[in-house]
């Protein structure tokens, strides 16, 4: 008895020092924020939160990178660490992300800082009670460690951080739709558990040299005109204040100037397409914050002002989180009406009316550079100036389409590649009966052509329009409906003319090639008999009238291959149909 008392108090004091003995600082704040940790250490961290509160914090492995590496994800709440019960209570998911880009890493310090005051309750002791906080440390953890002291050349500190792709030499931060990366697959899963409310995205800006150190960026900012805009209007407006009231100085837009390194030309204001974190969540019906420090702004300031932000997100999460996951749900609910509505996909600040504004730059002069040969942007940093810019942040819409009455269907042989993106963005989808007939809409580039590789992709350019055509469907064709919440995502993933349209991407490139062909011996003998139509001969002789066209031979004979039983009708037949009455599906 005595031996197992003994062991027992043993076992209970090390436990009770398992729960709160732990150092919970990160090499960054060890080294007065001028250094920043190793992914080991923000494995170790997560996991030490979860151990010396275990009231408060969980640590939640969600997947891993392409090389293997754990991606973790901090959870903090004081009322248990259950998505299921936070949706039926309607308290707010906070999602916050760092180190999609590895180079800019503040967010994980600062996110770690901050995590220890929240579970002691020395900041915002409300907060764990109101709202659950996910903070993932670092997302693009393979970048993160390809670490040296040169992968920013256009930023101050830390002495060495992290690379901004990926593994893949692929940006995260532009995967958000077509969902190329495992790490990108796991974050989806992550959101997909927690339907976060807000998420926010922690990033350091290059650009220019100028005074203003942060920049806070609300979306949807225009386009929808519901209470999910209002929201984000309501929410921008607030945590600019709040952040300026902290000192810092800071701009609710992008700033990238309209025309690169020259101040002069201003910045113009809108939405970014769905590639992209905080536009990826409007499509979801979420809010998304994008915040960009300052890069010229020391490692120290980046990492203060980061805080600072997140704790003006928590803090109107407090007052506004439940009103914001009720205007999501009525978003959500609305999508299920989406199918036949006209919908602003993205807008744009409208470039015939600018407004002039005080930006705060430094003296700059722009003169010839014997180096480059072109021209030399030069910044005095002690001479503070107010620049006199224009801003375009009046919204007018940039793209607008008319969602199909039922859905999409993408036929088969194409459907096996995009079921598994559209189960990453859990949308839901039915597979379609075998040879069903379609009243469809169709779209086909006459003359494909392909655009520089982008993120290890080929891009199409995209030229055409619907028009509509009976379609049998091909073998293993899934229906799309877009009566369901995420239909803004559907119309960005299938709308050809939408700049993140999976078509766009590449992923259908192999409908776009020639694939069969005619020898021209052959073609001449068929140009020979398809001539004897008089309507083939005139078209003809029209044509001739093109003198590039006459002079090319290859040309000549495509023409009439074109218009040859040989001809395969599919080619270049974008392999998504738009429907207005849902297909026949599989029993």
């Amino acid at each position: 008895m005595r031996r197992w008392l003994c062991l027992a108090v043993l076992t209970a004091a090390c436990t009770h020092h398992a729960s709160v003995a732990r150092d919970l600082t990160s090499t960054s704040e060890r080294s007065g924020w001028i250094a920043t940790g190793r992914h080991a250490e923000a494995v170790r961290l997560c996991r030490d939160f979860a151990l010396a509160y275990p009231a408060a914090a969980r640590c939640e492995t969600f997947g891993a990178s392409a090389t293997g590496r754990e991606l973790v994800a901090l959870v903090l709440s004081r009322h248990g660490f259950d998505p299921a019960a936070d949706a039926r209570a309607g308290r707010p998911v906070l999602l916050v992300e760092a180190g999609i880009h590895a180079g800019e890493i503040e967010g994980k310090d600062a996110g770690f800082w901050l995590a220890r005051d929240l579970v002691t309750g020395a900041a915002l002791p409300e907060l764990l009670d109101a709202a659950t906080v996910v903070f993932v440390p670092i997302f693009n953890v393979d970048g993160h460690e390809r670490f040296g002291a040169n992968n920013r050349p256009n930023q101050r500190g830390p002495e060495e951080m992290g690379f901004r792709t990926n593994a893949a030499g692929l940006n995260l931060n532009r995967d958000f739709v077509k969902v190329d990366t495992p790490e990108m697959a796991a974050l989806l899963g992550l959101w997909r558990r927690w339907d976060p409310t807000v998420f926010v995205d922690l990033h350091t800006t290059d650009g220019a040299k100028f005074e203003h150190d942060v920049a806070v960026m609300v979306a949807p900012k225009a386009s929808r005109g519901d209470d999910l805009e209002a929201a984000g209007r309501a929410l921008q407006d607030a945590l600019i204040a709040q952040v300026a009231a902290r000192g810092h100085l800071p701009l609710p837009f992008y700033p990238s100037f309209d025309v690169d390194d020259d101040p002069a030309s201003g910045f113009t204001d809108g939405d970014a397409p769905p590639r992209f974190s905080q536009a990826y969540a409007t499509t979801r019906n979420r809010l998304g914050i994008l915040v960009e420090t300052h890069s010229w702004r020391t490692y120290p300031e980046r990492v203060a002002a980061t805080r600072h932000v997140l704790e003006a997100v928590f803090a109107e999460a407090i007052s506004h989180g439940r009103r914001w996951r009720d205007v999501e749900a009525a978003a959500d609910a609305a999508d299920r009406g989406a199918a036949g509505r006209e919908v602003v996909l993205m807008s744009h600040g409208d470039p015939a009316t600018p407004r002039t504004i005080d930006f705060r730059g430094y003296h700059y002069q722009r003169v010839p550079s014997e180096v480059s040969g072109g021209t030399w942007t030069q910044y005095d940093e002690t001479r503070p100036e107010i620049w006199r810019v224009p801003l375009r942040d009046h919204p007018v819409p940039a793209l607008t389409v008319r969602a199909p009455g039922a859905g999409y269907v993408i036929d088969g042989g194409y459907a096996a590649a995009i079921a598994p993106r559209l189960d990453a963005h859990g949308l839901r989808y039915q597979r379609v009966a075998d040879d069903a007939d379609l009243d469809a809409e169709v779209w086909r580039i006459a003359r494909p052509t392909f655009g520089k590789t982008f993120e290890g992709r080929t891009a199409a350019t995209i030229t055409g329009a619907w028009a509509r055509e009976r379609r049998r469907a091909v073998r293993g064709a899934i229906f799309v409906p877009v009566a369901q919440p995420g239909a803004r995502l559907i119309l960005h993933l299938f709308e050809p003319s939408a700049p993140d349209a999976l078509v766009a991407w590449g992923l259908f490139n192999a409908a776009l090639e020639k694939k069969e062909y005619m020898e021209p011996y052959v073609a001449e003998e068929v140009a020979r008999g398809l001539l004897k139509d008089p309507a083939i001969a005139a078209a003809f002789a029209e044509a001739l009238k093109d003198p590039a066209f006459a002079a090319d031979p290859a040309q000549r004979l495509d023409w009439f291959y074109r218009r040859s039983p040989a001809w395969d009708e599919r080619m270049g037949l974008i392999p998504v149909f738009r429907v207005d009455v849902a297909p026949p599906l599989a029993k």
